[in-house]
């Protein structure tokens, strides 16, 4: 394959893994600079040094390079994994200490930006981390457990989702009051208690 003078040279080596890496690391700078909806697989591909075609083999969407890439949606098996009980004060904890940290590149902040100028892709990102986000706190929560959320498991995952989106926008976008100069450890023990009362009650 002829190389292009100023692009990185192509990975001829067969390395699936060192490919997977290169291009998860390639897409974290990509995202980070330009944003999730001026990034393309393209230019993404052209950083890692690799095809086109070889992120779609690893990733089948952009929407699914994102979410692989980004700490936010990486992080949440870590943080659901433990004792069912307190899920909610790990989710918020978790939450505001992501969003404190680096919010600019939360994939929330980048589905809330997007949704101003192009509905379509904002729409495709968010199916993407419901399903994502539904597969890993199904993994914690059985339905039909005791003291867990009943049948109505997907519709309540929906619904924390919608309100982190909510405090995502008035925080860390908008940045209204009262949320916007509250203490983090108030706005954790607050999140604690709404999400305890949207999976649970």
């Amino acid at each position: 394959m002829k190389e292009v003078p100023g692009e990185p040279p192509r990975r001829h080596r067969r390395d699936p893994e060192g490919h997977r890496a290169a291009i998860l690391e390639a897409a974290r700078h990509a995202f980070a600079e330009r944003g999730y909806a001026r990034t393309t697989l393209r230019d993404i591909a052209r950083r890692a040094g690799v095809t086109h075609g070889l992120i779609s083999r690893h990733f089948s969407s952009k929407e699914r390079l994102f979410l692989a890439a980004v700490p936010g949606n990486r992080d949440l098996e870590r943080i659901v994994a433990g004792d069912p009980a307190t899920l909610p004060d790990r989710i918020a904890h978790g939450f505001v200490q992501r969003m404190e940290t680096d919010a600019v590149n939360d994939p929330l902040v980048a589905l809330l930006r997007s949704a101003a100028s192009d509905e379509r892709t904002a729409a495709h990102l968010l199916v993407a981390m419901q399903e994502s986000s539904v597969a890993v706190y199904r993994s914690v929560l059985s339905p039909d457990a005791p003291g867990e959320p009943g049948d109505d498991l997907d519709t309540r995952i929906a619904l924390l989702g919608s309100h982190l989106m909510g405090v995502t926008f008035s925080r860390y976008i908008a940045r209204t009051e009262p949320l916007a100069s509250m203490p983090p450890e108030r706005l954790t023990e607050h999140l604690t208690r709404t999400l305890r009362h949207i999976l649970f009650d």
